[in-house]
């Protein structure tokens, strides 16, 4: 039996961390958003504690900040493209159930496998399998909400999120504008393009900056966003696009619907059900099987 390579090694971690903190939006946004902060304010404050932790990590760290113009341009365009995924995504809950939109927006790995072989880079058929599987067990965790009306516009803004932000992680493991660039920096540069639109976004509003916002709780909610699903889950998916390829990190983000519903059950008394254990349990077989036949 061959060793993972040492890529594997730290890309197939990575790329876990990546969906199990990503997966923590709910466990800092949830409060937030039930106490009435407007979800720009949300999004602006989480990605511009982000910009600063980050930019002092740099600094701390003797790091460049220097970029070239055509890295900027395209670090420019990653960032407007997560940017795009989160307001897509929580506009999406306005319309259909959040279940529903995080079953459709899991299609991500099947939009950047469709958009690798258009790059001429066809995944193996192990790769091909646990798609289809983490996908099904993503479709069986969300049933049980039977005669709801699904609103077209929802499923669209779902769509288009998993769509941006199958294009970003395709860019990352492509782009070699940005191959020199650190994990940290390019995080850092993506993030400020977030911090800037949703800042612009809140002054053409009549949204108070901090509306809702109330308390040191909500404080440390926003911070606790800054750092684990902003900081760390978009430095450890760079991590893993780069060593692994963009669809099997792609798939390893099986892990973010698997916690969000732990993280429902768990702190927010969300029933725990049959479908979900059995999703949750596809899931994880279909992400194992991956990683233990296509060793390189």
């Amino acid at each position: 039996m061959k060793k993972l390579s040492k890529e594997a090694l730290i890309g197939y971690p990575a790329g876990i961390i990546t969906g199990i903190t990503y997966g923590l939006n709910p466990l800092f946004g949830m409060p937030l958003m039930n106490n009435g902060a407007a979800i720009e304010s949300i999004l602006f404050f989480r990605y511009a504690f982000a910009v600063v932790i980050l930019g002092a990590f740099l600094w701390l760290t003797k790091q460049s900040f220097k970029i070239t113009v055509k890295q900027a341009g395209v670090l420019l365009v990653l960032g407007l493209l997560y940017t795009s995924s989160s307001i897509c995504l929580f506009e999406a809950y306005n319309y259909i159930a959040s279940g529903l939109a995080t079953t459709l927006i899991f299609l991500y790995p099947v939009l950047v496998a469709i958009i690798m072989v258009f790059l001429r880079v066809v995944p193996s058929w192990p790769v091909w399998l646990a798609i289809a599987a983490t996908f099904g067990g993503v479709l069986v965790m969300t049933q049980g909400s039977s005669g709801e009306a699904i609103d077209p516009v929802g499923v669209l803004l779902s769509l288009g999120s998993a769509l941006v932000y199958a294009l970003f992680i395709v860019i990352i493991n492509r782009s070699k504008v940005i191959a020199e660039i650190s994990n940290t920096l390019l995080t850092f540069y993506a993030l400020t393009v977030g911090a800037t639109v949703f800042l612009c976004m809140i002054l053409l509003s009549d949204t108070a900056i901090t509306a809702g916002i109330e308390g040191g709780s909500a404080w440390l909610n926003l911070v606790g966003l800054a750092l684990l699903p902003t900081i760390v889950s978009t430095a450890t998916l760079a991590i893993a696009t780069r060593n692994i390829g963009a669809t099997k990190a792609s798939v390893l983000g099986v892990f973010e619907p698997i916690t969000a519903i732990l993280v429902g059950t768990l702190m927010f008394g969300e029933p725990l059900t049959t479908n979900i254990v059995v999703g949750i349990c596809i899931a994880i077989v279909a992400v194992t099987f991956m990683i233990s036949v296509t060793k390189r």
